[in-house]
């Protein structure tokens, strides 16, 4: 079954439009996970302009203390070394590097595996040191799948932007194939396959009728879009109603 992830980072942007405490991302989280969530993700960037790494903290604190039956934590970032302390001190059950630049508005773009290869090769092993599972975002490329094994990741993350972006145009299907490939060389090299971005009720189901072994999705922006349409937990039903459809 694939696992659903809910990232939080929208939730934590309209709180941080106030100067208020509210909406709680950690009680949104609670909602999602009693709903039927398998994962929470948070995406703490440096200028904290959503996730806080206070958030990152209390979500840690909450998970370990109030949910016995596993629960995936998954943080997403760029391996600056304040985002390595951070990882260390909060111990998540997953890392998903991400090559972000500081103003960036959302990740947009995989790694460029080979060009890095030493220094992520560095960064993996030391995140494994700490027990945790790392997930490369990659895009829909074979050739970075093969590159995500020979750094010893354990799972790549497909970057579905494009595939939104075509959902509605004659070259989909040729499209989904790329990500079916690099899914395939993926899994060919032992390593697990996540996806994120632009994941939505309308396409959701169709890409993991494609690829159903997908492992996790996680999806932030139309979730918590559709949550002020059908509320947090209306919207994690529908959106799991649409996972169970890829069989």
């Amino acid at each position: 079954m694939t696992v659903l992830s809910i990232n939080l980072n929208k939730v934590a942007l309209l709180r941080n439009q106030r100067d208020v405490d509210y909406p709680s991302v950690t009680g949104m989280a609670r909602i999602a996970l009693h709903a039927g969530a398998g994962g929470i993700t948070v995406h703490p960037r440096p200028d904290e302009r959503h996730t806080r790494r206070s958030d990152v903290y209390e979500l840690a604190d909450m998970l370990k203390r109030d949910y016995s039956s596993p629960v995936e934590f998954n943080i997403e970032g760029y391996p600056t070394e304040d985002f390595m302390d951070l990882v260390a001190e909060t111990k998540p059950d997953q890392v998903t590097l991400v090559p972000d630049h500081p103003d960036q508005k959302t990740s947009d773009h995989g790694w460029d595996i080979p060009a890095q290869r030493e220094w992520l090769t560095e960064i993996v092993a030391r995140l494994h040191a700490q027990k945790a599972r790392v997930s490369v975002f990659v895009d829909h490329v074979p050739e970075m799948a093969l590159a995500a094994a020979e750094i010893r990741a354990d799972r790549i993350e497909l970057y579905t932007g494009p595939y939104f972006e075509c959902f509605f145009r004659d070259d989909r299907e040729q499209v989904l194939s790329l990500y079916k490939n690099t899914a395939e060389v993926a899994r060919k090299a032992g390593l697990g396959v996540n996806a994120g971005h632009d994941l939505n009720l309308d396409n959701l189901a169709h890409f993991l009728r494609a690829i159903p072994w997908v492992d996790e999705v996680s999806i932030g922006h139309a979730l918590t879009a559709d949550a002020l349409i059908y509320g947090m937990d209306g919207a994690i039903k529908a959106y799991l109603k649409e996972i169970a459809r890829k069989s």
